[in-house]
């Protein structure tokens, strides 16, 4: 996967500070950068008892699950395009497969193709150290504005 950065490791660094320090919401779920590299982002959420959605089950909230994934689809994107580039999410789709424990869950998304106005990638979530136990896999397909068109 080609990246639009010519110095790699600094655009990854980049990218890392924004998702993790310069969106609110990112801040708020505590979402951290595991691993980054061109076309890909691995991240996750840290348990926490406010995650929780159902408590009967228990598990945590389909809505957690989601925004962990459009996150990591829309920071594997940028790691494909520049920094003054932007990207934001035209379609999300979420296959549940079972429900997530209560533990920290993580998202791995990986670029399928970035052209000059739009990027899709294929996301999977699972708990650390039960890579193959996916609790949801999905889609996401974002809308890339390069900095020389806006």
């Amino acid at each position: 996967m080609r990246a639009a950065a010519t110095d790699l490791p600094r655009h990854l660094g980049f990218v890392r500070q924004f998702m993790e320090r310069e969106i609110p919401f990112n801040r708020e779920l505590g979402i951290r950068v595991v691993e980054l590299g061109a076309g890909l982002a691995i991240l996750e959420i840290p348990f926490r008892d406010g995650l929780i959605g159902d408590v009967q089950r228990p598990a945590l909230h389909g809505g957690v699950l989601s925004a962990l994934m459009d996150t990591a689809g829309g920071a594997a994107v940028w790691t494909c395009i520049g920094e003054e580039d932007r990207c934001s999410t035209i379609d999300l789709r979420v296959d549940y497969l079972r429900p997530a424990g209560l533990e920290t869950v993580r998202a791995r998304a990986e670029v399928l193709r970035v052209g000059n106005r739009v990027g899709v990638t294929n996301i999977r979530l699972y708990h650390p150290g039960a890579d193959a136990d996916v609790v949801a896999e999905g889609k996401g397909v974002y809308s890339v504005k390069r900095a020389g068109d806006r």
